[in-house]
């Protein structure tokens, strides 16, 4: 690895088809801003043993959920415990994740309710890096970044 700076990245940002309905979150921004880092890219949800697509989830009540209120935290953390372990012995310098989504939400998620209202949180696997110590920033927020 040498100098390099290691950047942990949402997949999705990075145009991988990981997205609960089979799509991406491609964004140029991030990927100019990593081009000369070494990346490792996630998705915790499919590192979880979900499908592409899926049913889309939200967190409500603590809990991952769908709009019919099948629960789904055991992929969740399952995604998340298999990612951490993926991380053993790396040094990240940054996780650059994927806005308001319910694994990698930063600073935003969606409410619970499925009628597209925001609520200040992050999602599960952005906490856990946030507890662990891990420096964590929101896709949106790149623009904190220019220049550096």
């Amino acid at each position: 690895m040498g100098d390099r700076t290691c950047v942990l990245v949402s997949a999705c940002l990075l145009g991988e088809n990981c997205k609960y309905n089979g799509g991406n979150n491609y964004n140029q921004q991030v990927i100019d801003f990593v081009s000369d880092k070494e990346v490792i890219a996630v998705c915790p949800e499919v590192a979880g043993g979900l499908p592409v697509p899926r049913k889309p989830v939200e967190l409500s009540g603590g809990h991952v959920r769908d709009a019919e209120g099948k629960v789904y935290d055991k992929p969740f953390q399952t995604g998340i415990a298999h990612t951490l372990a993926c991380l053993e012995g790396k040094t990240i310098d940054l996780a650059i994740l994927q806005s308001r989504s319910p694994s990698c939400g930063v600073n935003q998620i969606y409410d619970g309710s499925f009628s597209g209202r925001k609520t200040a949180g992050s999602g599960l696997f952005a906490q856990k890096l946030k507890d662990l110590g891990y420096k964590v920033l929101d896709a949106e927020d790149m623009n904190q970044m220019k220049g550096k």
